[in-house]
């Protein structure tokens, strides 16, 4: 059965061994928040195997399905993270599901780094997209246009910027899922209304620690990326 046909609209939060827990946690805080009064709407955390998995914050995550039992949701969200996103590129488990998920889903999603495993596969080539801005280079590389945005949607596919931003991505995906009204009242029901105590992000006073961050990432990115693709290549 496809996507479109299913009356339940299942969104599954795609869990992977050592992601960044605040990008899988602030959307699905928002997703379930909304299926509180849309009963039609399902949140699921998805996973390889039913097993608690670390994440980068030191505490575990036990998903509720497997990747097999979800093969077809609504929507799903990809979060991101470290080394272990980048790893993620390259496993065939999560490529094969990331893939076939994406062929009949109606919104594809990513938080963060997450992005990079959709462009891994291939789904990014041509299309408006952001990320963690110290990866810029690498989404770059498999054909993205990186746009230093907290969200940018092209088409059925909707990014957001790195881990807080996935609340802003959450909100956005409710709208979609409802209306901008319906996603207005999950944002007052959370009380987000972020004003942080140093104001907005001023990129041109990045420090030292963190331009090299960026720097080093993007002189990885051909080696980074040169697998995945191969891998895309093959079909795999």
């Amino acid at each position: 059965m496809s996507a479109e046909a299913q009356t339940e609209k299942t969104i599954a939060f795609v869990l992977y061994p050592g992601l960044t827990v605040f990008d899988l946690v602030g959307p699905l805080q928002v997703i379930s928040r909304l299926a509180e009064t849309h009963p039609e709407i399902s949140p699921v955390v998805v996973g390889e195997r039913i097993e608690p998995m670390a994440t980068d914050a030191g505490v575990e995550v036990l998903p509720n399905k497997t990747f097999a039992e979800v093969p077809h949701p609504y929507a799903f969200v990809v979060p991101g993270g470290a080394q272990p996103t980048l790893r993620a590129m390259s496993d065939p488990v999560i490529r094969a599901y990331i893939r076939g998920a994406a062929e009949t889903a109606d919104v594809v999603a990513s938080v963060c780094s997450g992005a990079l495993i959709l462009a891994a596969v291939g789904l990014l080539d041509g299309r408006q997209a952001t990320t963690h801005w110290a990866v810029e280079k690498i989404l770059e590389s498999y054909g993205a246009t990186y746009q230093r945005k907290r969200w940018v949607e092209d088409g059925k596919f909707i990014m957001s910027a790195g881990v807080s931003a996935g609340i802003d991505m959450g909100l956005q995906l409710a709208a979609r899922l409802t209306d901008e009204a319906t996603a207005r009242q999950v944002q007052l029901s959370l009380d987000y209304d972020p004003q942080p105590p140093f104001g907005r992000l001023d990129y041109g006073e990045m420090g030292l620690p963190l331009r090299a961050r960026r720097a080093f990432a993007a002189l990885g990115a051909p080696l980074l990326t040169a697998l995945p693709k191969r891998l895309t290549q093959q079909n795999r």
